[in-house]
This record gives C-alpha cells, sequence and structure tokens, in this order.
C-alpha cells in the first residue's frame, strides 16, 4: 500500500487530470439506491474528489479520505471539503456511515489485509449500511508501474466475503473502463450490506 501511495504522490497531478472529469452516474446510481436520503457516506480512497462532490450536490453527507496528501489537497480544492489522509488501516469510525464509496482504491490492499480492512470498515457503518467496491477484474496480486494491485473475480470476491463474514452480498456486475484509453479494461462492482453489529464486534 505505501508503494502504491507514494506513486500517487509522485503522479498526483497527471492521476486528478486523468479522473476527475469520468462520468460514474451510473454507478452512484445503484449505490445511492441503498443510501438514505440526505444519509452520511464516506468516500474511501477518494482520488480527485469527483464521487464526493457528486454526493454532495445530491445532498448527500460527505466525509472523504486518501492515503495521498498530494492527492487529498487537489481533492479538497475540487470538492470543497478538507480530505483527510488516511489509510485504510488507520480508519477507526465507530458506526457513523450509512454508505462507503470504495471505488478503485481497495484494489490496492494486499488480499492478506482486506479482512481486517473490511472489518473496519463494518465496524464505520451504521445498522444497514452498504458498502460499495471496485477491482480491476482478474485474479491474483500484482505490480505495474509502481502500484500493486489485488484483482478480483466472482469467485475471489466470494472468498474474500468468506474469509471476511461482516458483510453480505447485495449484487455485483461487470463494467468496462471508462477511461477511452483502455477500452479492454473491466471492474468488477460489489455492493454489500454490514451484517448485524454484533458480529462486527466479535469479530474484532
Amino acid at each position: 500500500m505505501n508503494a502504491s501511495a507514494d506513486y500517487y504522490e509522485d503522479h498526483a497531478h497527471a492521476f486528478f487530470a486523468d479522473t476527475v472529469a469520468l462520468d460514474l452516474t451510473p454507478l452512484h446510481a445503484r449505490f445511492l439506491r441503498e443510501v438514505p436520503a440526505g444519509g452520511r457516506i464516506l468516500d474511501a480512497g477518494c482520488g480527485s474528489g469527483r464521487d464526493t462532490r457528486a454526493f454532495l450536490a445530491r445532498g448527500y453527507s460527505v466525509t472523504a479520505c486518501d492515503a495521498s496528501p498530494a492527492l487529498a489537497r487537489l481533492a479538497s480544492v475540487h470538492c470543497g471539503l478538507p480530505v483527510l489522509v488516511r489509510r485504510f488501516q488507520e480508519l477507526a469510525e465507530p458506526a457513523c456511515f450509512d454508505g462507503i464509496w470504495a471505488c478503485a482504491s481497495l484494489l490496492h490492499v494486499p488480499f492478506a489485509e482486506l479482512p481486517e480492512v473490511l472489518r473496519r470498515l463494518a465496524a464505520a457503518l451504521r445498522p444497514g449500511g452498504v458498502l460499495y467496491a471496485s477491482f480491476k477484474y482478474g485474479r491474483g496480486e500484482r505490480a505495474r508501474g509502481g502500484r500493486r494491485f489485488t484483482d478480483l473475480d466472482e469467485t475471489g470476491l466470494a472468498a474474500l466475503v468468506r474469509a471476511a463474514p461482516y458483510f453480505t452480498g447485495l449484487e455485483t456486475w461487470i463494467t468496462p473502463d471508462r477511461r477511452p484509453d483502455r477500452p479492454a479494461g473491466r471492474w468488477l462492482n460489489a455492493l454489500l450490506r454490514v451484517r448485524a453489529p454484533a458480529l462486527v464486534l466479535r469479530s474484532a
């Protein structure tokens, strides 16, 4: 994860420019139908702040964080909110969010660390809260261009949920990469609902 954070420090402006204008409205719609109107959302690994800004415009209360200080500064200017500098492994919010949006961010966490990260995300959700997460479609862990990735397909996601039984699955679906220079890219999208708080606490 540190290597990936270093990558975003070094390439913050280029990454911001490459992603800030992407239209993810269809993904937002599938996530927000599970979140109460005006509810609290954590944009975990907010990148450019694109999605935080979209959620704010629709009347939601949003907290945003990113592991890269440089990217957090750019995102803060774009979305108009202070963006926390925080890694997933440092999250400790107690049951205060209705939804967590982790778009193309959990994929930088090593698979062995994902169960603990999911526990932290589950503990940050109110009863009935939902998590949206997306991964590059595939299997295994790899490094590329200064970043490391955990790729998942449906089988890998099922294995992760078994290893981290803090969530139940709502739906999964595959979408193409929306960047025009990556026509062959595919993404696994998942909506998960948090289990009973008692289970989350017993598993801590």
